[in-house]
């Protein structure tokens, strides 16, 4: 904020509107409109502050109030106080004057009970300033065809490279070279993620034509169980409890599937680079999921608009039979491979979405000088 001032008043630069995200800049919003509000550069300037996930909200005890500067009347249900602590999340959705997240369907989720995590009551409040906006992907660095990651490159007018990445990545994993289909995951190993899902179902997919490829760090008990069933299952199910970001880019060009049974889902990119990478996402329906993954039914196939599979029930049995569906899909070669394309057709570039925000910014922006005549 002293930043905003400075430019305003030394170098006469003028602000319009003031982006901010999530709980650790939450609080700009708030001094925009109260501490800051008689400082005569800033008295136009509008804020919008974009929420990456609702969960993380900037808890601290109530004693810590003061350090804000603020006045202490702000520490009140209608502004900053939680149930006694300190919200600073909370403080940026009261006063923010314009409020976005990373898919629409998340943006109605948080308005309940069951995903707003305690603070739906002041999202529905502001629900006619809340927009959902689904994230885009660096298109260039998730390219299949030049990712300097991967073995071999192919594009959707030469696929073949993709079956080499496939055997690339099973002799990276010591799996067998088989030709059955390879399902990969890379996430946290946290129970958002639905890992639990994915454990529960692992003997029974170990019993059919399937590899599984899991990469990520996260809850050490979820750690330990897949190491175990890593070794239980060996040359089937391959397992690295790593960061590793050129490993993550050949499985999503290695996999023929991706799993991504998430719990809830703001967005997501890992779908995203799928779709894009012709690797069929496995999705819960939830969140940016739901709104980036098409489900296969046989009329979404033969119009070419299926780019995935995808469940509603949170439960080891519901993604089970998600994947039994896609695996006998999978099968049905000319059904499997017009997924595929959709899923590779889509515009997954930061674009669409850019023109979405700009417009928002602009009636913003026009809203101000309406205000200001």
């Amino acid at each position: 904020m002293e930043l905003l001032v400075h430019f305003s008043e030394k170098d006469g630069w003028q602000a319009d509107l003031l982006h901010v995200h999530d709980w650790q800049a939450a609080l700009c919003a708030v001094y925009l409109r109260t501490l800051y509000q008689p400082k005569s550069a800033l008295t136009h300037v509008r804020s919008v502050l974009t929420i990456h996930n609702l969960g993380y909200q900037g808890l601290f005890p109530a004693e810590h109030f003061s350090v804000t500067g603020l006045p202490g009347q702000l520490f009140t249900p209608a502004a900053l106080e939680f149930y006694g602590k300190l919200n600073l999340l909370k403080g940026g959705l009261v006063f923010a004057d314009l409020l976005t997240t990373v898919s629409p369907t998340y943006s109605q989720e948080i308005q309940t009970p069951d995903y707003g995590c305690g603070l739906e009551g002041v999202l529905n409040g502001r629900k006619h300033v809340l927009h959902g906006i689904v994230n885009g992907i660096d298109a260039e660095l998730w390219n299949p065809a030049k990712d300097p990651h991967l073995p071999t490159h192919y594009s959707l007018s030469d696929m073949s490279g993709k079956a080499r990445c496939k055997k690339g990545l099973q002799r990276e994993l010591k799996l067998r070279t088989e030709k059955g289909p390879l399902l990969g995951m890379i996430a946290r190993l946290i129970g958002q993620k639905g890992i639990d899902l994915v454990i529960d179902v692992i003997p029974e997919l170990m019993e059919l034509d399937v590899q599984v490829a899991i990469l990520g760090t996260g809850d050490v008990g979820y750690e330990q169980q897949v190491r175990e069933l890593a070794e239980r299952y060996p040359g089937r199910l391959a397992v690295r409890n790593v960061f590793d970001e050129g490993l993550a880019h050949r499985i999503e060009a290695g996999a023929d599937m991706f799993l991504m049974p998430s719990r809830y889902e703001p967005c997501g990119l890992s779908q995203l680079y799928s779709l894009r990478y012709g690797t069929v996402p496995i999705v819960r329906k939830t969140g940016g999921l739901a709104d980036t993954v098409v489900n296969y039914t046989p009329s979404t196939c033969m119009g070419s608009r299926a780019t995935g599979f995808s469940f509603t029930d949170t439960t080891a049995t519901s993604l089970l039979t998600c994947l039994l569906l896609a695996l006998s899909i999978y099968r049905k070669k000319a059904d499997w491979n017009r997924i595929v394309r959709a899923g590779m057709e889509q515009d997954l570039s930061w674009t669409r979405s850019a023109e979405i925000y700009l417009r928002l910014f602009w009636e913003l922006v026009q809203e101000k000088g309406t205000q200001g005549n």
